[in-house]
């Protein structure tokens, strides 16, 4: 796949103008398109002014933003995209849109392109499902902002021609992003092993162990994360976040692991969505709130619960084939900015000792959420390590 190829993005949203960017900049000229002929056009218009800015800050030179910016074609016209070799779905995630996008899609475009969805929570298998060649669908999931994280996962369904993990991880690679391999399941790499960033930040503030700002300032001061948790379902959106949240929890079969929380939900209803909405866990119309003050001792507590809990997801996802140990570690440091890789971070910790805590956790609150990966447990016995 040279730079000759056109690419095709299909939805012109955040993410939509965002990969058309990142395509763009890498030398392919990109055919965008949506349904909304206004918004099309908008989301182009918009891109030069964020080039400008890049241009402006030394980012990029003057004349790669015009260059950047004279590649990307709005159309409103599925048809438009029939000379693609690589088109890129980045729509609502809703299945039913979506199958019916790749099924349209599909007819007009030639048996040589590659269609490609940048889904972050549904099945590619079952997006895959509604075309009659389902070998050439595969997952390239980007992370928002797409031109500014590197993490690109690459998720191929049943069906897809394994070749194609291949070339997409080359094309990625080419773009100047880092793709990581991973298996058709649920969250793929990062949005599953996160989830007890979220879920067991908000359980301990659920029980009164500490409050939002504390948990917050322990898992930057303390973790070295560069956000709290709760800062970052603000950014993110607690909308955003319940829905992953729920699906995941829904696609894992109810497993506790994943289980939602009634205050996520509560966030919701209000209206408090987080920094778009002007109210979340925090209010962005006055200062940030400073929390109740906490000792080390508490801090360093609230961290290495959420931080055993993470470690035990990432083992658990190593335990399964989901990806490889150096892909998870990559993921979560370049997907989500992690301080260190989190199977790197159990070698340094202790396996043993991590598998204490589990365990300890699980005994206090006799929940199958705790329990530790069979991973984990053989290590601990047999004294190995991940790297």
């Amino acid at each position: 796949m040279d730079k000759s190829m056109t690419v095709g993005v299909i939805g012109a949203g955040t993410m939509g103008i965002g990969i058309a960017q990142v395509a763009a900049q890498a030398g392919h000229n990109v055919v965008l398109y949506d349904a909304r002929e206004d918004v099309v056009k908008k989301a182009v218009a918009d891109l030069l002014g964020t080039l400008d800015k890049l241009a402006a800050k030394g980012k990029i030179s003057g004349e790669e933003a015009a260059a950047t910016h004279g590649r990307i074609k709005p159309v409103n016209n599925l048809k438009a995209l029939s000379g693609c070799g690589l088109v890129m779905e980045a729509i609502v995630e809703d299945l039913a849109i979506k199958k019916k996008v790749f099924a349209d899609l599909e007819k007009v475009t030639s048996a040589g392109t590659i269609l490609a969805t940048n889904t972050s929570s549904l099945s590619i298998t079952a997006i895959a499902a509604a075309c009659s060649d389902p070998s050439r669908i595969i997952g390239l999931h980007f992370f928002n902002p797409a031109p500014i994280l590197p993490l690109v996962e690459v998720v191929p369904g049943l069906a897809t021609d394994p070749k194609l993990v291949a070339q997409s991880s080359q094309l990625m690679a080419s773009w100047k992003k880092v793709p990581v391999i991973c298996k058709d399941t649920p969250g793929f790499i990062v949005n599953r092993v996160a989830r007890p960033f979220y879920g067991e930040a908000l359980r301990i503030h659920e029980e009164g162990i500490a409050d939002i700002p504390a948990i917050d300032r322990a898992m930057k001061e303390i973790g070295g994360f560069k956000m709290g948790p709760f800062e970052l379902m603000d950014l993110i959106g607690n909308d955003i976040n319940f829905a992953v949240t729920e699906s995941v929890f829904r696609a894992f079969f109810f497993d506790p692991r994943y289980k939602p929380s009634i205050t996520q939900q509560r966030m919701v209803e209000a209206g408090w969505l987080g920094r778009k909405s002007g109210r979340g866990y925090y209010r962005y119309d006055q200062g940030q709130e400073q929390g109740q003050e906490q000792d080390h001792a508490r801090g360093q507590e609230i961290v290495e619960r959420i931080l055993v809990m993470l470690i035990n997801e990432a083992a658990e996802a190593l335990n399964l084939g989901i990806a490889s140990r150096d892909d998870i570690d990559l993921a979560m440091t370049k997907g989500v900015s992690y301080p260190k890789g989190l199977l790197k971070w159990a070698d340094e910790k202790g396996i043993a000792e991590c598998l204490t805590k589990l365990e300890a956790l699980e005994e206090q609150y006799s929940e199958d959420r705790y329990r530790p990966s069979p991973l984990l447990r053989r290590m601990a016995r047999e004294g190995t390590t991940f790297y």
